[in-house]
């Protein structure tokens, strides 16, 4: 098993990073149509909030993350999202982390936007083939971030297991060396994308790391009946939004 130790750490300095989330999580909440005034509308957010496992503002805290690590309203834009991210874990976890901790995933580099486009349709497609039904439109928006800490590079190391393609490996050695990077009182992992080429990725495991957070350009993801997928960029202007092809 790869060890915290056997890696470089290096800063990073990165103004920009690209996280695409699910626009209906960024967009005006639902309810605020159905108040009058603010009062109104806590209490309607409270009522969704009994049934919405979703609610970014007060998530279910999972077994690895102490309640002091996630932020609050006084960390600005964004801070319900980053708890989201560590609150929100899959079953199976991911790469870098297990389902008792999230952690904040993320492209950067020249090429961050076409890298983080390519992660989520590989991933979208691979849910797609799962039920063999290609039909599905998602729109997604870009979370910029910014980072300066020092990370656990993985640099060109792609033999090794956290690398492979098949699930049932990566997921075990990734999530090891993820616990170990923070029992080392490490931050996070870089590494090289395995959906684009040349693409850079990072996986912050700490909450407080993930700093500056503002919204980008907004893609939709289209698929028409095979595996193929065609992004849209959403042009928004003083007239109605028009879509523009941009990757296929």
């Amino acid at each position: 098993m790869m060890r915290a130790t056997e890696l470089p750490v290096r800063e990073v300095v990165e103004p920009a990073t690209v996280r695409l989330v699910t626009a209906g999580y960024l967009d005006k909440p639902a309810m605020a149509l159905l108040a009058d005034d603010p009062s109104e509308f806590a209490i309607l957010e409270e009522i969704e909030g009994l049934t919405s496992a979703r609610a970014p503002s007060s998530p279910t805290v999972p077994s690895g993350i102490q309640p002091g690590e996630l932020l609050t309203e006084a960390d600005g834009y964004g801070w319900a999202y980053v708890n989201a991210a560590f609150c929100h874990t899959r079953p199976a976890g991911n790469r870098f982390n297990g389902p008792e901790r999230g952690a904040w995933y993320a492209s950067y580099g020249n090429d961050a936007t076409d890298t983080a486009k390519a992660e989520v349709a590989w991933h979208l497609t691979r849910e797609l083939r799962a039920t063999g039904i290609y039909e599905n439109v998602t729109t997604y928006r870009e979370l910029l971030a910014g980072f300066v800490n020092r990370f656990h590079d993985l640099g060109e190391r792609t033999d090794d297991a956290v690398f492979s393609g098949d699930p049932a490996v990566v997921h075990p050695a990734g999530q090891a060396l993820a616990r170990d990077i923070l029992a080392d009182g490490g931050n996070g992992v870089l590494y090289p994308s395995a959906r684009y080429e040349g693409g850079k990725c990072l996986a912050a495991l700490r909450p407080n790391l993930v700093q500056n957070i503002r919204e980008g350009q907004t893609w939709v993801f289209r698929w028409a009946g095979s595996l193929e997928v065609e992004i849209l960029r959403v042009e928004v202007s003083g007239s109605p939004p028009t879509l523009s092809p941009s990757f296929r």
